[in-house]
């Protein structure tokens, strides 16, 4: 009898389980939460520093069958100090609007759940700074371009109406840094965590 009652018990969660995948949902939320950026380097020249940044938007999740679409719109900043042989020469700072399109799963009920998802990243310059203040460094500048495109993965977990992720952000678009004499190619990435809130 106690057999059949946890198993029944087991049929039962199961089945609220896979509902709970199975209907279809919309949430919209809000989050912000920090990113650490970092340039890649092929030809040893020069080398970056990660340096704290932050993100702050909106998302909407759309789910059914255990999938999710999830589209974001926020706002980042991404900096690094750019060295040579060892020696700070500068840094770089960019603030974007950014524009995740997530696809996914998603598993767990209950109001508690994780998640796993990648997608393209579309970002939108709208501040460059620059900082290259010694003699040494005059004629070298970083060029980050007006828009670029990355692809990020990652996970997260729901807890309720709140959510932690933590994703990857690798740069696709390739950005110029000329450091007085020779123009190089590199490409932005980074992590970031965030937590966000779901008003639906």
């Amino acid at each position: 009898m106690k057999k059949l009652i946890l198993a029944f018990g087991l049929f039962i969660a199961a089945a609220t389980a896979t509902q709970a995948q199975i209907l279809p949902k919309v949430q919209f939320g809000v989050k912000g939460g920090v990113n650490l950026s970092s340039l890649s380097n092929s030809n040893g020249t020069f080398s970056s520093d990660n340096r704290a940044g932050y993100l702050g938007g909106f998302w909407a999740r759309f789910g059914a069958l255990g999938f999710n679409f999830q589209p974001e719109l926020y706002i980042t900043s991404k900096n690094v100090d750019i060295n040579n042989s060892n020696v700070k020469i500068g840094s770089a700072k960019f603030t974007s609007i950014d524009v995740p399109l997530l696809l996914g799963g998603k598993i767990g009920a209950f109001g508690l759940g994780g998640r796993f998802y990648a997608g393209p990243l579309l970002s939108f310059a709208i501040n460059k700074d620059n900082n290259f203040g010694t003699a040494v460094a005059s004629a070298s500048r970083f060029d980050y371009k007006d828009s670029n495109f990355a692809i990020t993965a990652g996970a997260g977990v729901d807890i309720r109406k709140f959510s932690i992720d933590l994703r990857y952000e690798a740069g696709l678009s390739k950005q110029n840094y000329y450091d007085g004499s020779t123009n190089y190619k590199t490409r932005v990435s980074l992590f970031n965590l965030s937590l966000g809130y779901a008003f639906l």
